[in-house]
């Protein structure tokens, strides 16, 4: 793990600064056949992509994960285990530690312990990050299930999709488990539904749609507002000038 690397700010940017991306943050969440749903996506992931990428996987209690080490393995991007009080920088993966949950802060990653096991409370480690990722980053944040039993992350993509960000769910043929990817298709929290692979580059896509599209509304405010500057000249002055030069 390159962990020597995560407070350098010289090649990085801050995900609270939402530069050229649209999704600074994107939220991976996955239990069972996870692992192999992850390699596929980060192996994926560009070098230059500039979004943050936290990876939630269900680990049991008392497992000490090698996960950071093995995606390492397969990207140039730095792959850091979470530790309490990161600070949240693009182009990199961060993967949550064993038996914690996670929150986001003001751009910095939050550790806290596992709930107590009971019958009131569940250990919903995607639901809780991804509500509190939608909460802080809003249309900045995009939310992905992959692999997995159960139903956690389809609460925390319904938050997400409730501030404008955007879902994505793994396709059921290319998960080991459906569960996961299938709940929250069935509740019809999910914008895409693709295979792992292909993930990284279709937000990128929408990403840079999305800027362009910014752009373009700029311009044509910009234009509708030199046309009224020319109209008042013509009214105050009698001088038009819509035939000149820009």
């Amino acid at each position: 793990m390159k962990l020597n690397t995560h407070n350098s700010k010289k090649n990085f940017t801050e995900a609270t600064e939402t530069p050229d991306s649209h999704f600074s943050v994107v939220a991976i969440g996955a239990s069972a056949g996870g692992p192999d749903a992850f390699k596929k996506l980060v192996s994926a992931i560009p070098q230059n992509s500039g979004m943050a990428w936290i990876l939630l996987q269900h680990f049991d209690p008392k497992y000490e994960s090698k996960l950071a080490e093995l995606l390492q393995k397969i990207t140039h991007l730095p792959v850091l285990s979470i530790a309490d009080g990161f600070t949240v920088l693009l182009s990199h993966i961060y993967i949550i530690p064993a038996n914690k949950i996670l929150l986001v802060r003001d751009g910095k990653l939050k550790v806290r312990a596992r709930p107590a096991k009971n019958n009131i409370v569940s250990y919903m480690p995607i639901d809780v990050f991804f509500t509190s990722l939608a909460e802080v980053y809003k249309t900045h944040a995009a939310g992905v299930v992959l692999s997995g039993t159960a139903s956690d992350g389809t609460k925390g993509l319904k938050a997400i999709k409730n501030y404008g960000g955007i879902t994505i769910a793994q396709s059921i043929e290319t998960a080991v488990y459906a569960g996961i990817p299938q709940n929250a298709t069935d509740a019809d929290m999910v914008d895409f539904i693709l295979a792992p692979d292909k993930i990284p580059g279709h937000l990128q896509k929408i990403a840079k749609d999305f800027l362009k599209n910014s752009i373009d509304q700029e311009k044509g405010e910009e234009e509708e507002n030199f046309k009224k500057i020319l109209a008042i000249l013509l009214l105050r002055k009698g001088i038009d000038f819509t035939f000149y030069k820009q």
